[in-house]
C-alpha cells in the first residue's frame, strides 16, 4: 500500500469540545515504523478528566501521554489506547523491523488512523489475541501495577470497589490466586452480569463483607472511597487506584479508621512497583499485560463501538455521562 503524508487525529480543542483535524506526517524516519491504525480505546476515567479540562496544573507534566502533542488544558492530542498494523519500516537501521511489518501491534498513541513511532514503541499482538481485544492492555497494565502494588496473599479476602474496566480486570486477575475470595462491589447492579461472567461474587455495597483482608478502590468516587475504607478488616490495606484529577475527595477518617489501624496507599502505572524494577521496564510489564488479554471472556469488558468519524461526539457523550460504558471501542476504516 502507498503511503501517503496526511493522518486523521482527534484534538481536544478546548475543554469540552474536540473535532478530528487533518496533519501531516513527518518523513518515516531511521528505526521507525509506519502503523495503520484498526482499533482505538477510550480510556473512560483519565480520558473524560482531560476532556472535561480537569487535570491540575501541577500535573501537566506529569500526566502527558508518550505522543501527547500540545498542552493541557487544551489544545491536546491525547490518548493512549491504539491497535493497527504496520504497514512500512527501515529494516536497515532496526532489524527487528523486518519482521514487524504486517504485524498487528499495541502502542501508547492517542486517536489518530496512521502515524509513524520509533520501531521500540510498537508491541506486537501475542497468538491468540485479537486486534478487537488488545485495546484493553492499558487497563490490564494498570490493573496488573495495582495487584503488584496491593501484594495479595493466598487466601486473602478481597473486595474490589468500582466496577470500572480497571476494576473489573483487578478482581478477574485477582480470583486466580489460590485461596482468595474476591467480591466485585459496585452500585450498578448492571456490574452483576459482568462480574458472574469473569467468574467473581457482585456485591452492592450495603451487602458486602466488611473484614477483607485487602481493599482496592477503582470507582473514581468519593463515596466509593468511603465504601472502601469500611470493608477493610483490622490492620487492612486500601489501594487506591483513582485518579480524582482536580477534584477535592471528602473521607471518613474519624469513626473507625483509627482505631482499626487502616492503610491507604496509592498505586500509579507511571510507576513501577519498587520491588519490580531492577528487572522489569515498562516494556516488559505491557507485553505481560498483552499476553494476558487471551482468554475470550474479557470481551464483556467492550461495551460499545462506534466509527472513528463519530469520535468528537462519542468523547462528549461518555464524558459527561457514561453510564454502564466499560471500554468503548473506535472503528476505524
Amino acid at each position: 500500500m502507498a503511503m501517503t503524508d496526511e493522518a486523521q487525529a482527534f484534538w481536544l480543542v478546548h475543554p469540552g469540545q474536540g473535532a478530528l483535524r487533518t496533519e501531516t506526517l513527518a518523513p518515516l524516519g531511521a528505526g521507525e515504523v509506519e502503523v495503520r491504525t484498526h482499533f482505538s480505546g477510550i480510556s473512560r476515567g483519565t480520558e473524560g478528566l482531560v476532556f472535561r479540562g480537569e487535570i491540575p496544573e501541577s500535573e501537566h507534566q506529569r500526566m502527558r501521554a508518550p505522543f501527547q502533542v500540545g498542552q493541557f488544558p487544551a489544545p491536546v492530542k491525547y490518548g493512549y489506547i491504539s491497535v493497527g498494523r504496520v504497514e512500512a519500516g527501515d529494516p536497515a537501521e532496526v532489524a527487528e523491523d523486518a519482521e514487524l511489518i504486517g504485524q498487528l501491534v499495541f502502542c501508547l498513541y492517542p486517536h489518530q488512523d496512521r502515524y509513524r513511532v520509533p520501531a521500540r514503541a510498537v508491541h506486537p499482538l501475542p497468538a491468540g489475541l485479537p486486534a478487537e481485544r488488545a485495546i484493553l492492555a492499558a487497563q490490564m497494565e494498570t490493573a496488573l501495577n495495582g495487584l503488584w502494588d496491593a501484594q495479595p496473599r493466598l487466601g486473602d479476602r478481597i473486595a474490589v470497589v468500582g466496577g470500572g474496566a480497571v476494576g473489573c480486570l483487578c478482581a478477574w486477575l485477582a480470583s486466580s490466586i489460590p485461596g482468595c475470595e474476591v467480591e466485585l462491589v459496585d452500585i450498578n447492579p448492571q456490574r452483576a452480569e459482568t462480574a458472574a461472567a469473569l467468574g467473581v461474587r457482585f456485591r452492592d455495597p450495603a451487602a458486602a463483607r466488611p473484614d477483607a483482608d485487602l481493599v482496592m478502590h477503582a470507582s473514581g468516587t468519593s463515596d466509593g472511597l468511603a465504601t472502601a475504607l469500611g470493608l477493610a478488616g483490622v490492620e487492612a490495606t486500601v489501594l487506591e487506584l483513582s485518579w480524582f484529577g482536580s477534584r477535592a475527595v471528602s473521607l471518613p477518617l474519624g469513626e473507625a479508621f483509627h482505631q482499626r489501624r487502616l492503610s491507604l496507599r496509592s498505586s500509579q502505572v507511571g510507576s513501577l512497583p519498587l520491588e519490580q524494577r531492577a528487572r522489569w521496564d515498562h516494556r516488559r510489564r505491557l507485553q505481560l499485560a498483552l499476553s494476558l488479554l487471551t482468554d475470550p471472556v474479557l470481551d464483556v469488558l467492550i461495551t460499545g463501538e462506534a466509527a472513528f468519524a463519530d469520535l468528537p461526539q462519542v468523547m462528549a457523550r461518555l464524558a459527561k455521562a457514561p453510564g454502564a460504558t466499560l471500554m468503548h471501542r473506535i472503528r476505524y476504516r
